[in-house]
Protein backbone atom coordinates (compact mmCIF):
# COMPACT_ATOMS: atom_id res chain seq x y z
CA UNK A 1 0.00 0.00 0.00
CA UNK A 2 1.40 3.36 -0.79
CA UNK A 3 2.79 5.18 2.55
CA UNK A 4 1.90 8.22 0.52
CA UNK A 5 -1.92 7.82 0.32
CA UNK A 6 -4.07 9.84 2.86
CA UNK A 7 -5.15 7.88 5.58
CA UNK A 8 -9.09 8.01 6.19
CA UNK A 9 -10.85 6.27 9.41
CA UNK A 10 -14.06 4.41 9.27
CA UNK A 11 -16.17 4.47 12.51
CA UNK A 12 -19.41 2.13 12.41
CA UNK A 13 -20.56 -0.82 14.53
CA UNK A 14 -21.82 -2.00 11.42
CA UNK A 15 -20.14 -4.37 9.28
CA UNK A 16 -21.90 -4.16 6.41
CA UNK A 17 -21.26 -0.28 6.61
CA UNK A 18 -17.70 -0.42 7.26
CA UNK A 19 -17.11 -3.39 4.42
CA UNK A 20 -19.22 -0.36 1.61
CA UNK A 21 -16.94 2.27 3.07
CA UNK A 22 -13.87 0.30 3.07
CA UNK A 23 -14.57 -0.33 -1.04
CA UNK A 24 -15.05 2.76 -1.65
CA UNK A 25 -11.94 4.69 0.03
CA UNK A 26 -9.33 2.03 -0.88
CA UNK A 27 -8.62 3.34 -4.35
CA UNK A 28 -7.88 6.88 -2.96
CA UNK A 29 -7.12 6.03 0.40
CA UNK A 30 -5.33 4.06 2.90
CA UNK A 31 -8.56 2.78 5.28
CA UNK A 32 -8.10 2.46 9.20
CA UNK A 33 -11.86 0.84 10.74
CA UNK A 34 -12.99 0.90 13.80
CA UNK A 35 -15.94 -0.58 15.56
CA UNK A 36 -16.94 1.66 18.50
CA UNK A 37 -16.14 4.55 20.00
CA UNK A 38 -13.15 3.84 22.63
CA UNK A 39 -11.14 2.07 19.24
CA UNK A 40 -11.67 4.74 17.40
CA UNK A 41 -9.77 7.38 19.90
CA UNK A 42 -6.96 4.74 20.47
CA UNK A 43 -6.49 4.81 16.71
CA UNK A 44 -6.91 8.60 16.56
CA UNK A 45 -3.85 9.11 19.25
CA UNK A 46 -1.96 6.39 17.99
CA UNK A 47 -1.80 6.44 13.93
CA UNK A 48 -2.94 9.92 13.40
CA UNK A 49 -5.40 9.13 10.69
CA UNK A 50 -5.96 12.32 8.08
CA UNK A 51 -9.34 12.61 8.42
CA UNK A 52 -12.39 10.55 10.31
CA UNK A 53 -15.68 9.19 9.19
CA UNK A 54 -17.67 8.72 11.85
CA UNK A 55 -21.31 7.32 12.69
CA UNK A 56 -23.44 8.42 15.62
CA UNK A 57 -25.67 6.02 16.74
CA UNK A 58 -22.96 3.00 18.15
CA UNK A 59 -23.41 1.62 21.48
CA UNK A 60 -21.70 2.61 24.96
CA UNK A 61 -20.65 5.62 23.12
CA UNK A 62 -22.43 7.46 20.35
CA UNK A 63 -20.45 9.31 17.90
CA UNK A 64 -21.18 12.66 18.99
CA UNK A 65 -18.89 11.77 22.64
CA UNK A 66 -16.23 10.73 20.36
CA UNK A 67 -16.46 13.81 18.23
CA UNK A 68 -16.33 16.16 21.41
CA UNK A 69 -13.53 13.85 22.86
CA UNK A 70 -11.56 13.64 19.58
CA UNK A 71 -12.01 17.96 19.49
CA UNK A 72 -10.87 18.60 23.36
CA UNK A 73 -8.14 16.56 23.29
CA UNK A 74 -4.77 18.02 22.25
CA UNK A 75 -3.46 15.54 20.77
CA UNK A 76 -6.21 14.81 17.91
CA UNK A 77 -8.17 18.31 18.29
CA UNK A 78 -7.09 18.85 14.79
CA UNK A 79 -8.33 15.64 12.64
CA UNK A 80 -11.08 16.72 10.68
CA UNK A 81 -13.93 14.55 11.54
CA UNK A 82 -17.53 13.85 8.98
CA UNK A 83 -20.49 12.71 10.41
CA UNK A 84 -22.18 9.60 8.17
CA UNK A 85 -25.34 9.53 9.87
CA UNK A 86 -29.10 8.65 8.87
CA UNK A 87 -30.59 11.06 11.89
CA UNK A 88 -31.57 13.76 9.34
CA UNK A 89 -33.28 16.09 11.53
CA UNK A 90 -32.01 19.77 12.10
CA UNK A 91 -31.29 19.36 15.65
CA UNK A 92 -29.13 16.73 15.33
CA UNK A 93 -27.24 18.45 12.19
CA UNK A 94 -26.57 21.23 14.78
CA UNK A 95 -25.69 18.66 17.09
CA UNK A 96 -22.91 17.73 14.93
CA UNK A 97 -21.23 20.47 14.50
CA UNK A 98 -21.56 21.47 18.32
CA UNK A 99 -19.28 18.83 18.62
CA UNK A 100 -16.87 20.01 16.73
CA UNK A 101 -17.30 17.81 13.40
CA UNK A 102 -16.29 19.83 9.62
CA UNK A 103 -19.13 18.50 7.57
CA UNK A 104 -22.56 16.32 8.14
CA UNK A 105 -23.28 13.85 5.51
CA UNK A 106 -26.66 11.92 5.11
CA UNK A 107 -27.35 7.88 4.92
CA UNK A 108 -27.34 6.46 2.06
CA UNK A 109 -24.81 8.16 1.07
CA UNK A 110 -24.04 8.90 -2.41
CA UNK A 111 -20.17 8.00 -3.27
CA UNK A 112 -19.22 10.89 -5.59
CA UNK A 113 -20.25 13.23 -2.81
CA UNK A 114 -18.68 11.17 -0.23
CA UNK A 115 -15.46 11.56 -2.69
CA UNK A 116 -15.99 15.10 -3.20
CA UNK A 117 -16.45 15.92 0.90
CA UNK A 118 -13.46 14.24 1.82
CA UNK A 119 -11.18 15.58 -0.31
CA UNK A 120 -12.33 18.94 -0.06
CA UNK A 121 -11.67 18.54 3.49
CA UNK A 122 -8.30 16.99 3.10
CA UNK A 123 -7.24 19.78 0.89
CA UNK A 124 -7.88 22.26 3.49
CA UNK A 125 -6.33 20.72 6.58
CA UNK A 126 -3.86 20.49 4.12
CA UNK A 127 -3.48 24.24 3.50
CA UNK A 128 -4.48 25.16 6.92
CA UNK A 129 -1.36 23.03 7.73
CA UNK A 130 1.11 24.38 5.25
CA UNK A 131 -0.13 28.13 6.83
CA UNK A 132 0.35 26.78 10.25
CA UNK A 133 3.76 26.01 9.40
CA UNK A 134 4.64 29.52 7.03
CA UNK A 135 3.14 30.83 10.27
CA UNK A 136 5.75 29.21 12.41
CA UNK A 137 8.94 29.84 10.29
CA UNK A 138 7.89 33.89 10.01
CA UNK A 139 7.49 33.86 13.61
CA UNK A 140 10.88 32.16 14.06
CA UNK A 141 12.46 34.51 11.63
CA UNK A 142 10.63 37.34 13.42
CA UNK A 143 12.13 36.39 17.19
CA UNK A 144 15.82 35.64 14.99
CA UNK A 145 15.20 39.33 13.83
CA UNK A 146 14.22 40.45 16.89
CA UNK A 147 16.98 38.78 18.94
CA UNK A 148 19.58 40.29 16.62
CA UNK A 149 18.25 43.81 16.73
CA UNK A 150 18.30 43.30 20.36
CA UNK A 151 21.82 42.24 20.34
CA UNK A 152 22.88 45.47 18.12
CA UNK A 153 21.38 47.64 20.53
CA UNK A 154 23.02 46.20 23.36
CA UNK A 155 26.00 46.75 21.78
CA UNK A 156 25.54 50.35 20.64
CA UNK A 157 25.04 51.08 24.10
CA UNK A 158 27.84 49.45 25.03
CA UNK A 159 29.99 51.28 22.82
CA UNK A 160 28.36 54.64 23.68
CA UNK A 161 28.58 54.19 26.95
CA UNK A 162 31.87 53.17 26.74
CA UNK A 163 33.04 56.66 24.58
CA UNK A 164 32.54 58.39 28.03
CA UNK A 165 33.86 55.78 30.61
CA UNK A 166 37.08 55.46 28.38
CA UNK A 167 37.56 59.04 28.72
CA UNK A 168 37.97 58.34 32.24
CA UNK A 169 40.04 55.88 33.12
CA UNK A 170 39.42 55.11 36.34
CA UNK A 171 36.01 54.30 36.44
CA UNK A 172 36.30 50.67 34.33
CA UNK A 173 33.44 48.66 35.15
CA UNK A 174 31.47 51.82 36.83
CA UNK A 175 28.66 51.27 34.27
CA UNK A 176 27.71 47.34 34.16
CA UNK A 177 27.53 48.23 38.24
CA UNK A 178 25.64 51.00 37.82
CA UNK A 179 22.99 49.28 35.75
CA UNK A 180 22.61 46.32 38.03
CA UNK A 181 22.48 48.62 41.19
CA UNK A 182 19.81 50.45 39.18
CA UNK A 183 17.99 47.06 37.90
CA UNK A 184 18.34 45.78 41.80
CA UNK A 185 16.15 48.76 43.65
CA UNK A 186 13.50 49.00 40.90
CA UNK A 187 12.88 45.42 41.46
CA UNK A 188 12.76 45.47 45.68
CA UNK A 189 10.73 48.91 45.06
CA UNK A 190 8.51 46.53 42.91
CA UNK A 191 8.32 43.69 45.81
CA UNK A 192 7.73 46.40 48.41
CA UNK A 193 4.97 48.18 46.75
CA UNK A 194 5.81 51.09 45.50
CA UNK A 195 5.57 51.97 41.99
CA UNK A 196 4.26 48.86 40.85
CA UNK A 197 2.59 50.44 37.77
CA UNK A 198 5.37 52.89 36.64
CA UNK A 199 8.09 49.86 37.20
CA UNK A 200 6.97 46.75 35.08
CA UNK A 201 9.16 44.10 33.81
CA UNK A 202 9.11 45.97 30.68
CA UNK A 203 10.16 49.57 32.16
CA UNK A 204 12.60 47.67 34.62
CA UNK A 205 14.54 46.19 31.36
CA UNK A 206 14.51 49.48 29.43
CA UNK A 207 16.35 51.11 32.83
CA UNK A 208 18.49 48.45 33.01
CA UNK A 209 19.54 49.02 29.21
CA UNK A 210 19.11 53.33 29.76
CA UNK A 211 21.64 52.99 32.57
CA UNK A 212 25.05 52.68 30.97
CA UNK A 213 23.95 56.24 28.83
CA UNK A 214 24.17 58.38 31.85
CA UNK A 215 27.17 60.04 31.31
CA UNK A 216 27.81 59.49 27.79
CA UNK A 217 27.47 63.75 27.50
CA UNK A 218 31.11 63.65 29.37
CA UNK A 219 32.65 63.00 25.53
CA UNK A 220 31.84 66.39 25.38
CA UNK A 221 33.60 67.73 28.35
CA UNK A 222 37.47 68.98 27.67
CA UNK A 223 40.44 66.34 29.50
CA UNK A 224 41.60 69.08 31.17
CA UNK A 225 38.48 69.43 33.18
CA UNK A 226 37.41 65.24 33.15
CA UNK A 227 40.89 64.20 33.93
CA UNK A 228 41.85 66.68 36.71
CA UNK A 229 42.94 65.00 39.93
CA UNK A 230 42.40 67.99 41.66
CA UNK A 231 39.68 69.90 43.06
CA UNK A 232 37.60 71.66 40.17
CA UNK A 233 37.20 75.30 39.96
CA UNK A 234 34.16 77.10 40.00
CA UNK A 235 33.88 77.49 36.09
CA UNK A 236 35.00 73.85 35.69
CA UNK A 237 33.00 72.49 37.47
CA UNK A 238 30.16 74.71 35.96
CA UNK A 239 31.83 73.10 32.62
CA UNK A 240 31.26 69.30 34.39
CA UNK A 241 28.03 70.02 34.82
CA UNK A 242 27.29 70.57 30.66
CA UNK A 243 27.51 67.11 30.83
CA UNK A 244 24.15 66.54 31.61
CA UNK A 245 23.02 68.47 29.10
CA UNK A 246 25.46 67.05 26.37
CA UNK A 247 24.12 64.18 27.06
CA UNK A 248 20.22 64.38 26.28
CA UNK A 249 21.23 66.67 23.54
CA UNK A 250 23.12 62.98 21.98
CA UNK A 251 20.44 61.15 22.83
CA UNK A 252 18.00 63.77 20.88
CA UNK A 253 19.71 63.65 17.70
CA UNK A 254 18.99 59.63 18.02
CA UNK A 255 15.59 60.31 18.36
CA UNK A 256 15.44 62.57 15.89
CA UNK A 257 16.78 60.64 12.99
CA UNK A 258 14.18 57.78 13.12
CA UNK A 259 10.69 58.40 12.75
CA UNK A 260 8.68 56.44 15.42
CA UNK A 261 8.69 56.92 19.53
CA UNK A 262 11.08 54.75 21.53
CA UNK A 263 10.26 54.29 24.85
CA UNK A 264 14.51 53.10 25.53
CA UNK A 265 15.56 56.38 24.57
CA UNK A 266 12.81 58.62 26.48
CA UNK A 267 14.01 56.91 29.83
CA UNK A 268 17.58 57.47 28.40
CA UNK A 269 17.13 60.87 27.74
CA UNK A 270 16.11 60.92 31.53
CA UNK A 271 18.78 59.54 33.32
CA UNK A 272 21.38 61.47 30.97
CA UNK A 273 19.78 64.53 31.62
CA UNK A 274 18.39 64.62 35.52
CA UNK A 275 20.44 61.90 37.26
CA UNK A 276 22.45 64.84 38.96
CA UNK A 277 19.60 66.62 40.21
CA UNK A 278 18.97 66.01 44.17
CA UNK A 279 15.35 65.19 45.71
CA UNK A 280 16.07 69.03 47.96
CA UNK A 281 16.29 70.80 44.52
CA UNK A 282 19.76 71.42 44.81
CA UNK A 283 21.13 69.43 42.04
CA UNK A 284 21.49 70.06 38.11
CA UNK A 285 20.78 71.16 35.86
CA UNK A 286 17.19 72.19 36.35
CA UNK A 287 17.28 72.40 40.38
CA UNK A 288 13.96 70.86 40.03
CA UNK A 289 13.07 68.74 43.22
CA UNK A 290 10.48 65.33 44.80
CA UNK A 291 8.82 63.73 42.27
CA UNK A 292 8.96 66.39 39.73
CA UNK A 293 12.73 64.68 38.92
CA UNK A 294 11.98 61.55 36.77
CA UNK A 295 11.37 57.55 38.83
CA UNK A 296 14.51 57.03 36.41
CA UNK A 297 17.10 59.83 37.23
CA UNK A 298 16.14 58.84 40.94
CA UNK A 299 17.45 55.39 40.98
CA UNK A 300 20.45 56.56 38.80
CA UNK A 301 21.50 59.13 41.42
CA UNK A 302 21.51 56.60 44.20
CA UNK A 303 23.08 53.81 41.82
CA UNK A 304 25.60 56.70 40.45
CA UNK A 305 26.57 57.56 43.78
CA UNK A 306 26.83 54.67 45.26
CA UNK A 307 29.27 53.45 43.27
CA UNK A 308 31.31 56.99 43.15
CA UNK A 309 32.00 56.20 46.80
CA UNK A 310 32.99 52.78 46.64
CA UNK A 311 35.50 53.38 43.58
CA UNK A 312 38.81 55.09 43.73
CA UNK A 313 40.00 57.82 42.21
CA UNK A 314 43.06 60.08 41.73
CA UNK A 315 41.40 62.79 44.34
CA UNK A 316 40.05 60.65 46.89
CA UNK A 317 40.49 56.75 48.09
CA UNK A 318 37.33 54.35 47.82
CA UNK A 319 34.88 54.25 50.93
CA UNK A 320 34.10 51.17 52.26
CA UNK A 321 30.82 49.63 51.49
CA UNK A 322 29.63 50.52 55.11
CA UNK A 323 30.76 54.12 55.13
CA UNK A 324 29.49 54.55 51.55
CA UNK A 325 26.06 52.92 52.78
CA UNK A 326 26.43 55.54 55.81
CA UNK A 327 26.81 58.44 53.80
CA UNK A 328 23.51 57.42 51.39
CA UNK A 329 21.47 56.78 54.61
CA UNK A 330 22.52 60.59 55.39
CA UNK A 331 21.62 61.97 52.45
CA UNK A 332 18.19 60.49 52.67
CA UNK A 333 15.27 63.42 51.71
CA UNK A 334 17.91 66.32 50.70
CA UNK A 335 20.19 64.27 47.84
CA UNK A 336 17.87 61.35 47.76
CA UNK A 337 14.22 60.11 47.93
CA UNK A 338 13.48 58.51 51.45
CA UNK A 339 11.59 55.90 50.12
CA UNK A 340 14.47 54.14 47.40
CA UNK A 341 16.92 55.14 50.46
CA UNK A 342 14.65 52.84 52.43
CA UNK A 343 14.86 50.11 49.81
CA UNK A 344 18.55 50.61 49.32
CA UNK A 345 19.28 49.90 52.95
CA UNK A 346 17.40 46.78 52.79
CA UNK A 347 19.16 45.77 50.08
CA UNK A 348 22.37 46.88 50.58
CA UNK A 349 24.29 43.67 50.47
CA UNK A 350 23.21 43.25 47.29
CA UNK A 351 24.56 46.45 46.40
CA UNK A 352 28.06 44.56 47.75
CA UNK A 353 27.75 41.80 46.12
CA UNK A 354 27.63 43.54 42.69
CA UNK A 355 30.10 45.63 43.74
CA UNK A 356 31.69 42.63 43.96
CA UNK A 357 30.97 40.71 41.26
CA UNK A 358 32.00 43.68 38.28
CA UNK A 359 34.66 44.50 40.69
CA UNK A 360 37.07 46.81 38.94
CA UNK A 361 40.71 45.50 37.71
CA UNK A 362 43.33 45.47 40.97
CA UNK A 363 40.22 46.34 42.96
CA UNK A 364 40.53 45.13 46.45
CA UNK A 365 38.02 46.09 49.27
CA UNK A 366 40.13 45.43 52.12
CA UNK A 367 42.82 47.36 51.07
CA UNK A 368 40.54 50.35 49.75
CA UNK A 369 39.20 50.20 52.82
CA UNK A 370 42.47 50.28 54.60
CA UNK A 371 43.25 53.50 52.72
CA UNK A 372 39.89 55.41 53.55
CA UNK A 373 40.17 54.86 57.28
CA UNK A 374 43.80 56.11 57.10
CA UNK A 375 45.30 53.19 58.16
CA UNK A 376 47.56 52.23 55.43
Amino acid sequence: MDDHLTSVLVVDDNAENRVLLSGLLKPHHRVLVATGGVQAINICKQKKPDIVLLDVMMPEMDGYEVCERLTSDPETHDIPVIFLTAKSQIEDEQRGFAAGAVDYILKPISPPILISRINTHLRLRGAMDALAEQNEELEERVRKRTRELEMLQDATIGAMASLAETRDNETGNHIRRTQHYVRALAEELVRTGHYTESLTPEAIDLLYKSAPLHDIGKVGIPDSVLLKPARLTDEEFDLMKYHTTLGRAVLMTVEDSIDFKCDFLTIAKEIAYSHQEKWDGSGYPEGISGLDIPLSARLMALADVYDALISERVYKPAFPHDKAVEIIAEGSGTHFEPVIVDVFLSIESTFKEIASKYKDEGFDEDSFQLKASGEE
